[in-house]
């Protein structure tokens, strides 16, 4: 009995302490939910938050646009691919392979929205820093290497081929890879090898330097706006389409790039926001400059290859098309003057032809006798006559 006692004094003790038990894990988790924003469950970190939270919507609404925009990206570029196989007898073939690296840079520049809405560390703020300039250099690269492409295009029809031009756009865009790689080695790694300091963060920059680091892309941009400039004047209707998109895109990028600098530089600092905007303006001016790459270039683009009338001017109906341009004065004026000189012409040929010396050989039609030459009459052959050199001492003075 004393047995039975003691086991069900234990088990009350048990049921007890796991009752306290829960009853203050529940507690605890009342507390960490009523610490929560709305919206946010209790297993999201914190640095998580803007992407839930209803009380501050804008990290909602940017995360759907960006979302939007991806999957408008992967969309366009699945047409992309369907349309490519069509495009293979005339001169747009040579831009293919640009077009889909744009469409790539494009798809970078909506994902990468979604680490400027995340609480900055050290290896959010590294991806921030190296990936906004690369992207974008990426898109503007495209777009330069197929402003100088149009140039050759609009004047003769035919341009450079696909692979050099796909090797000018990486090589643009390298370059900007390289510019970031030694940027984040200088700014972060500020030990030397006979100290124990710590590297610096890479969220410890300035607006200042951010910007700075910026200097190549907005180069590409100015380039991408100058450089089709000259194929608005072309011969070439179809690729003068071209450089409008060309162009529009890149004076719709300038207009972005100099109203977020502006903020990020001073606007934000004078509302005394500098702290809260800035992620929220980087994140805003890439679905900006995201959203003009797809209505302005790729759209027209995915048009484009679906047009006809793209042709080589060795065609038949572009050699045609250019006789038809030509001044018809011209022609009138070269018809009239060989039909008044067709006598004159008869009599010229006529003296060329007695002037000429009579060949040996011009009694000679090429055509042999024949005859049935069976083993009986062998002995006929005999008096077949065999051409021979008539020699005219008058004349040949010999």
């Amino acid at each position: 009995m004393a047995s039975r006692y003691y086991l069900l004094i234990l088990w009350s003790a048990i049921y007890m302490e796991n009752t306290f038990a829960q009853n203050l894990t529940s507690s605890m988790n009342l507390q960490n939910i009523s610490a929560l924003p709305d919206g946010c469950g209790p297993y999201v970190k914190s640095m998580y938050y803007a992407l839930c939270d209803l009380k501050s919507a804008w990290g909602i609404v940017i995360e759907t646009v960006a979302a939007l925009g991806i999957f408008t990206t992967l969309v366009l570029a699945l047409i992309f691919l369907a349309l490519a196989p069509s495009v293979t007898r005339d001169e747009r073939k040579g831009s293919i392979a640009i077009n889909f690296m744009f469409l790539i840079g494009v798809l970078g520049i909506f994902s990468l929205v979604f680490a400027f809405l995340i609480a900055p560390n050290a290896a959010v703020c590294a991806c921030r820093r190296f990936l906004f300039g690369v992207l974008f250099a990426m898109c503007f690269a495209c777009l330069v290497a197929h402003s100088v492409r149009l140039n050759y295009l609009v004047l003769q029809n035919r341009g450079p081929g696909g692979c050099l031009v796909f090797l000018l756009a990486i090589g643009l865009f390298m370059v900007e890879a390289v510019i970031n790689v030694e940027w984040l080695l200088i700014t972060n790694v500020r030990h030397s090898l006979w100290s124990a300091e710590l590297p610096g963060s890479p969220c410890n920059i300035t607006n200042q330097d951010f910007v700075t680091a910026l200097v190549y892309v907005m180069f590409l941009i100015l380039a991408s706006l100058l450089i089709p400039c000259p194929v608005l004047c072309g011969h070439y209707l179809q690729w003068k389409r071209h450089g409008k998109y060309i162009v529009a895109t890149a004076f719709s990028s300038i207009i972005i790039w100099v109203t977020w600098i502006t903020m990020y530089l001073y606007g934000n600092d004078k509302l005394g926001y500098k702290q809260v905007w800035d992620d929220v303006l980087l994140a805003v001016a890439l679905l900006t400059n995201g959203w003009v790459f797809i209505f302005f270039y790729i759209i027209p683009e995915l048009v484009e290859m679906k047009r006809a009338g793209y042709q080589y001017e060795t065609d038949s109906l572009s050699v045609m098309k250019r006789l038809s341009e030509s001044p018809p004065s011209i022609i009138v004026e070269n018809r009239a003057f060989s039909m008044d000189n067709l006598e004159a012409n008869e009599q010229a040929e006529n003296r060329r032809t007695q002037d000429k010396p009579v060949s040996p050989y011009s009694n000679y039609s090429g055509i042999y006798p024949t005859l049935p030459l069976y083993p009986a009459e062998m002995e006929t052959v005999s008096h077949i006559h065999l051409p021979r050199v008539s020699m005219e001492p008058w004349r040949y003075h010999l």
